[in-house]
């Protein structure tokens, strides 16, 4: 199964708690009995969570709903199997699939529980992603062109004669996807942009357009520096959630990527 598969499952698994998946294993009594063939409570269980991870309506979640739909699901099986369709190959092999994807669900929630992210991790990880936002944001506009040619072209028609409007070059010129809005890239942070870019920014005053091009990975950049303001960065509980799932995820990727490291892939 692909990496990005398992990690998918990951916020699945973490809603699914400890408490929840122990309540469900003990609850083996039975709900009802369709043609002979007792059913037990958690398969109520199953179709409750999965309606409610789903956005439900009130009415699907009642206890008569969910007795219905087991009983539903049940009814139906046993005339696959009436009819023969259970033997059929591709119902097999997705049944087996779907037996992998859960096993791939329950290592998934063992290694959550044996690998909990503590409160100072996460409290240092915050502290550490406010230090790389800094205190202020930008709001550039650029041009990206393909040479440094066509870079200074840009800045000779923006700077001399009769100056050239910025967002218009931009809309014509720029290979950018910014191009269709004037190169207007938003409020971003300067961690978040290239190195190159982002030294730059930081240093232009407002309204300042670069007298040189920007190289980057990207290509040539020609930048306006539109506006600029003190960065109110969120508080600690606001983003601790977040923080802890995303380091969770990571934990989890790392994991992944030492078993596929193990294995024998042909």
């Amino acid at each position: 199964m692909k990496l990005t598969v398992l990690i998918a499952m990951l916020s699945a698994a973490l809603a699914f708690t400890a408490q929840t998946a122990s309540a469900a294993a003990n609850d083996n009594t039975t709900l009802v009995v369709v043609n002979g063939v007792a059913l037990p409570q958690i398969y109520a269980n199953f179709v409750r969570q999965g309606r409610a991870n789903r956005g439900g309506p009130p009415e699907t979640l009642t206890d008569e709903a969910i007795r219905d739909a087991v009983i539903a699901a049940e009814l139906m099986a046993q005339e696959a199997v009436r009819k023969g369709l259970h033997t059929g190959p591709t119902l097999l092999a997705a049944i087996e699939f779907q037996k992998k994807e859960l096993l791939s669900k329950a290592l998934i929630e063992d290694f959550v529980r044996a690998n909990p992210i503590s409160e100072d991790l996460v409290k240092a990880e915050y502290e550490n992603a406010k230090t790389v936002a800094g205190t202020t944001e930008y709001r550039p506009r650029h041009i990206l062109v393909a040479s440094e040619k066509e870079a200074k072209d840009v800045i000779a028609r923006l700077t001399t004669g009769k100056k050239a409007k910025f967002e218009d070059l931009a809309k014509k010129h720029s290979s950018d996807t910014s191009a269709d809005n004037g190169g207007d890239l938003g409020w971003v942070l300067p961690a978040n942009l290239v190195p190159e870019f982002a030294a730059v920014l930081v240093k232009m005053k407002k309204g300042e357009i670069t007298r040189k091009p920007v190289q980057t990975k990207f290509g040539w950049h020609v930048i306006r520096m539109d506006d600029s303001r003190k960065l109110d960065f969120p508080e600690y509980d606001k983003l601790k959630n977040r923080i802890a799932s995303q380091m969770q995820q990571l934990q989890l990727r790392k994991y992944v990527q030492e078993l596929r490291a193990g294995a024998r892939i042909e």
